[in-house]
């Protein structure tokens, strides 16, 4: 079982509290990096839009239980290790 390589488990954002969900966004949207353009965003307009992308479908949280780190990505994309 030491050679056991554990997957990564989606989180739905439905199951976590208001509180867990706010700090979970904040703490990717803090460390994401992303630049978006000529105009700059506050926290609380990319926490909104992260919500938004959740709510839809287009973005989901993920926990690695190899790293004990979560984050959110695509759909269609993997967590990098």
């Amino acid at each position: 079982m030491e050679n056991e390589t554990l997957k990564p488990i989606e989180v739905p954002h439905t199951e976590l509290s208001a509180e867990l969900l706010q700090a979970v966004i904040e703490s990717f949207v803090l460390r994401e990096g992303t630049d978006y353009g000529e105009r700059e965003f506050s926290l609380e307009d990319k926490v909104a839009k992260v919500i938004a992308q959740l709510k839809r479908g287009d973005a989901k949280i993920v926990f690695d239980p190899e790293t004990d780190s979560v984050t959110i990505v695509a759909p269609h994309a993997t967590p990098h290790r």
